[in-house]
């Protein structure tokens, strides 16, 4: 077990905790915790690659990890009422749908190749932005509900972006093992 997965571990143990202090309205430090995720995210990346301590683990892992926290992030902000429940359902619909093709893909022995498209980083990207904004917003009575509402906006459209550019890449794969596959 190297540093870096266990710093990855680390960060899906605080996942229930911030859902628990989102829920519990112990926003402060709910906010305090999703910025030590966000910074121990970061050095567990640098060490893997600075140190050569990558592993196959850590591959899956780290982005397991994130995606986890986003979406109990997101699903706590929608059930107390600070995101709208039309945002969560569609980032936690994007990401059922896109384990859903990955294993149907498995299930019919055509394994589908997993790369992080550029539309995906970016929205990964704008959905930690937007919860670190609300998180902060909500904590620290910031007032940014022009900023928030421009960030609903983008985390709407790059979802469905990505979400499309997944399905596409899928359809386009499974299609493929369709009219090439031999044992048909």
């Amino acid at each position: 077990m190297s540093i870096p997965n266990l710093i990855t571990l680390g960060r899906v143990i605080l996942v229930p905790v911030v859902f628990w202090l989102l829920l519990s309205g112990e926003l402060q430090p709910a906010f305090l915790a999703f910025v030590i995720a966000g910074i121990s995210d970061a050095v567990d990346g640098f060490l893997a690659k600075r140190f050569g301590w990558e592993t196959e683990l850590g591959a899956y892992l780290d982005p397991l990890a994130d995606k986890l926290l986003i979406v109990c992030i997101f699903i706590a902000l929608g059930v107390t009422g600070r995101l709208p429940s039309w945002l969560v359902i569609l980032v936690v619909s994007r990401d059922v749908l896109i384990v859903i093709a990955v294993v149907l893909s498995w299930l019919l022995d055509h394994p589908t190749p997993m790369k992080p498209l550029a539309v995906s980083k970016m929205n990964t990207v704008v959905q930690i932005v937007l919860a670190g904004t609300v998180l902060a917003d909500e904590a620290f009575l910031l007032n940014l509900r022009g900023p928030v509402q421009l960030l609903i906006l983008l985390t709407a459209a790059t979802t469905v972006a990505s979400l499309a550019a997944y399905l596409r890449i899928w359809l386009r794969h499974m299609t493929y093992s369709e009219t090439t596959d031999p044992k048909t």
